[in-house]
């Protein structure tokens, strides 16, 4: 059973009560993430997360992790493009103890100038442990390729200068602006009273005040016809090819899902049936979905000898056009219903999981769809939905792509993906 209540201040509050656990897990969900950032302040919101576990006026950062931590619970937070989360999980009596980290964290964080300066070191090697990660080298600079200058391309953890260049007031300016209760949702999943809920959360977040302006607002980016490799001295190349998707908020997502599903989302996928196992040519290729307000990417991964790249990415663009001609007959498409309807009910067992997926939506959508919901958008995908979520999508082709690793000549894929002439394709396809 879900509720979505609204504070007088603005905030609002999302519980859905789950009578059969013994747990509960709280979130604070705030719209913002690197995405509303300016370039010379990029990072700033990762850097903010941090910084709400360094201490606050009645807790260091010791006894915020150990007060929630000697009960058997969970603390933990996360920053993405659009918003960021911090979110507890304790045994459902530990409710009001929950409530009371979470918006000490917000209300009382000190920020001291010693403590951002530790900080700054430990997010600085976290960003050069990123760089010692192609998949996190490779995710960065495709948000270039896809979505060039526009702040959806901007990194989540920044760049080390900005991060080194941080100051105190920046950062409660910052905070004044986007950590505002009308761009807020506490989510709550588990077992909960519905009759005091209500009251309890004002106990904490009543105080929070509204400042009547709209926090957050959304380009609309181009999605480019973009080409990047950055040279790393590592074994393999690792790649990601992008083809236009479909924003946040529109029901085709779940047809995009599913043709993205078929395409590479599992080991009876066409692309890991091809090109692993009949081709040999990869050991690890799928694609995914990613979504955000007015914009959305399908991308495809692979990491593979270099030497196969060229091979890889033409039997990728074969494919594509294979499934865009041939469509997907009524058998298959029962078949990935089911694993989509599956893989969604599997997904939100936990206490977590649906405080995650109740939060992100009433921020973004201001409601919540049922899994009952989910489960009746899934089975509504018909043929021609298919027809009309590809001609958005998959039919304007792969249009840009990112490369990390020692050699790749970007004309060649580009000729591959038909931009430009490719000499090592004759006809249709390349001898392999």
């Amino acid at each position: 059973m879900y509720n979505i209540i609204k504070l007088d201040n603005g905030l609002r509050l999302v519980v859905e009560n789950i009578d059969h656990v013994n747990s509960i897990s709280v979130g604070l969900w705030v719209e913002n993430g690197s995405r509303n950032e300016g370039i010379y302040e990029n990072g700033i919101s990762h850097f903010i997360e941090h910084m709400f576990f360094k201490g606050t006026e009645k807790r260091n950062a010791f006894n915020i992790a150990e007060c929630i931590e000697e009960v058997g619970g969970q603390i933990n937070a996360f920053t993405g493009k659009e918003a960021t989360c911090f979110y507890i999980k304790v045994l459902y009596s530990h409710l009001n103890l929950a409530l009371d980290v979470i918006s000490d964290m917000l209300f009382n964080s000190k920020f001291s100038p010693e403590d951002m300066e530790k900080e700054k070191g430990v997010i600085i090697e976290e960003i050069n442990m990123s760089e010692d990660s192609p998949e996190d080298v490779l995710s960065d600079i495709h948000s270039k390729a896809i979505w060039g200058n526009d702040p959806i391309s901007y990194p989540i953890l920044g760049t080390k200068e900005n991060v080194k260049s941080f100051t105190r007031k920046q950062v409660i300016d910052y905070l004044k602006r986007y950590y505002v209760p009308q761009n807020a949702v506490i989510s709550i999943s588990g077992k909960i009273d519905l009759c005091t809920i209500k009251e309890v959360v004002e106990q904490y977040f009543g105080q929070w005040k509204n400042n009547n302006e709209k926090a957050v607002q959304y380009s609309n980016p181009k999605f480019l016809k973009k080409h990047i490799f950055k040279k790393k001295d590592i074994e393999q190349l690792h790649l990601n090819l992008g083809i236009p998707g479909i924003e946040s908020g529109n029901d085709d997502l779940y047809a995009e899902l599913l043709i993205s599903n078929i395409l590479g989302g599992g080991a009876s996928s066409i692309l890991f049936q091809k090109i692993r196992e009949e081709k040999s040519l990869c050991y690890s290729i799928y694609s995914y979905i990613a979504s955000f307000n007015n914009t959305g990417v399908i991308s495809i991964y692979t990491g593979l000898n270099p030497k196969h790249a060229y091979d890889a990415i033409n039997i990728i663009q074969e494919e594509v056009f294979k499934l865009i001609k041939s469509g997907i007959g009524s058998q298959k498409l029962q078949k990935t219903k089911e694993q989509l309807k599956g893989n969604y009910i599997l997904g939100i067992e936990s206490t977590t999981s649906r405080m995650f997926n109740n939060g992100k939506s009433v921020l973004f959508l201001n409601k919540v769809n049922s899994p009952e919901d989910i489960m009746i958008k899934i089975d509504k995908i018909n043929t021609d939905k298919l027809n009309e979520v590809m001609e958005k999508t998959f039919k304007r082709g792969i249009l840009n792509s990112a490369f990390v690793g020692l050699d790749i000549d970007v004309d060649i894929v580009k000729g591959i993906l038909g931009e430009c002439e490719n000499p090592f394709k004759k006809g249709n396809s390349i001898n392999i």
